[in-house]
């Protein structure tokens, strides 16, 4: 299984606002600017974030862009899952009409298994799991950045 640029992109948007959080609006040609990204494609990715009610978008002067929840309250997996659809590795596990030899498969349990423990990593990963993490390695002199 591979994740799109969407969901690498995404998080990568959403761990900006993340940083941001509680300390006002962010706009996409900064967010943009800093992780290397094209504001364009940024663009087409807070549609379906703001949607899930994962962001909140504001205009004006003081306008751009804030979570709509705390980062401790959004997980990957709900980033992957509004910018990806469904995480399955292959079809017939969260649809059992798609294949005739469902019963008799000797694979099939092992791509359920994938697909738990998937989930269980996607969700157990916070934005603020992933801020706190980045602040630590900023400690520890393995990177800067600032905002």
């Amino acid at each position: 299984m591979k994740l799109s640029t969407r969901s690498r992109y995404g998080l990568r948007l959403m761990f900006e606002l993340a940083l941001a959080y509680e300390k006002g609006a962010v706009f996409l040609k900064d967010i943009a600017e800093r992780q290397a990204l094209s504001e364009k494609y940024l663009s087409k990715l807070v549609i379906p974030l703001k949607a899930a009610k994962l962001i909140n978008a504001s205009r004006g002067a003081h306008g751009g862009y804030t979570l709509a929840k705390k980062p401790s309250e959004i997980t990957v997996r709900q980033i992957v899952e509004v910018l990806e659809g469904d995480i399955c590795p292959v079809e017939c596990v969260n649809n059992s009409s798609v294949c005739e030899r469902l019963a008799l498969c000797p694979t099939r349990d092992i791509w359920s298994m994938l697909q738990s423990e998937i989930y269980k990593v996607l969700e157990a990963v916070t934005l603020q799991k992933i801020i706190d993490d980045y602040k630590n390695k900023m400690e520890n002199g393995s990177i800067s950045y600032s905002i």
